[in-house]
């Protein structure tokens, strides 16, 4: 069990591990923090430094950058995807909070910090909305400052713990969210790093649960469905270098409508992230290999 924590700040020191690089003008994570943590293994591809690879940022090592490529040359189009993805994240969040008047998320699986997060985006729509987001990577969390920079009229925590944890995330979470109010639940690209099937819906239907009537699920998670050929190809690219219990699983519409099961999809329903209310007609045209929807708790 990986001990979870809720934290709101660090000491500013510049990271130091071979290979590694930082994002300029951003909050350098804490070296002694890092150094203390033994889950940092900068041998061995991480899912969020990977990510943060496709999308051109700096907060990677050689092992992340190594499977990246790989990835890369399977299906040159995870780097679109990916950017399809934060995409998805903007417009989910900017309705979410603007046409639903949700003003709670719990953000888990969230990376390194890119442009527009969660918190940037449903406090620019309404400033009082309180965000935690939830990763478990050790450069996640010394990041995690760069993810603290709420305005003052709302609230932004980062919680310390893995999604297949969902009783420790919410017990933590209640420090800054009211589970009696909506909450909106964000597993963005996160559900398919969990290969067993019953685990993944488990922890849905659980932190379903844990929301009340009103409150929101958004879920991106990778397809068997779009472009087979190609995500066969990436993802046996990827997994030869993640850890085995975090390998990548595509699944294909049908089993990720399933986690929709106790609620209602908004429309257009379970569809490909490009085409869940795309704001041009470029966006809608950028592939991906990701289905996304957005439902509601009845």
């Amino acid at each position: 069990m990986i001990a979870s924590r809720l934290i709101s700040g660090g000491r500013e020191k510049r990271l130091q591990g071979e290979g590694a690089t930082t994002v300029t003008g951003r909050q350098s994570p804490d070296s002694e923090e890092l150094a203390d943590d033994p889950r940092l293994n900068t041998g061995v591809p991480q899912v969020a430094r990977v990510y943060d690879y496709w999308l051109s940022g700096k907060d990677n090592f050689r092992a992340d950058r190594v499977a990246g490529e790989e990835a890369i040359k399977a299906f040159p189009g995870i780097r679109l995807s990916a950017q399809a993805n934060r995409a998805f994240l903007r417009r989910t969040v900017r309705y979410l909070t603007g046409s639903e008047g949700v003003r709670q998320f719990l953000d888990i699986g969230t990376g390194l910090p890119a442009a527009l997060n969660t918190h940037e985006v449903s406090q620019a729509v309404a400033p009082e909305s309180s965000v935690v987001y939830v990763d478990n990577d050790p450069l996640v969390l010394a990041h995690a400052r760069a993810l603290l920079t709420s305005r003052p009229e709302g609230h932004t925590a980062y919680l310390d713990a893995d999604l297949r944890e969902p009783d420790t995330i919410l017990e933590q979470a209640a420090g800054t969210l009211d589970f009696t109010r909506p909450v909106a639940i964000m597993l963005l690209a996160i559900l398919h790093y969990i290969p067993d099937l019953a685990d993944a819906r488990r922890t849905v239907a659980r932190l379903i649960d844990a929301v009340p009537a009103g409150s929101f699920l958004v879920i991106s998670h990778a397809a068997t469905d779009l472009l087979p050929d190609d995500v066969a190809a990436f993802e046996k690219a990827l997994n030869a270098h993640l850890p085995a219990d975090h390998h990548h699983t595509a699944r294909s519409h049908d089993t990720v409508t399933g986690f929709f099961d106790s609620v209602d999809l908004v429309e257009p329903g379970l569809v490909r992230v490009s085409d869940w209310r795309p704001d041009s007609p470029e966006e809608a045209a950028t592939p991906t290999i990701l289905w996304g929807g957005v439902a509601r708790k009845p």
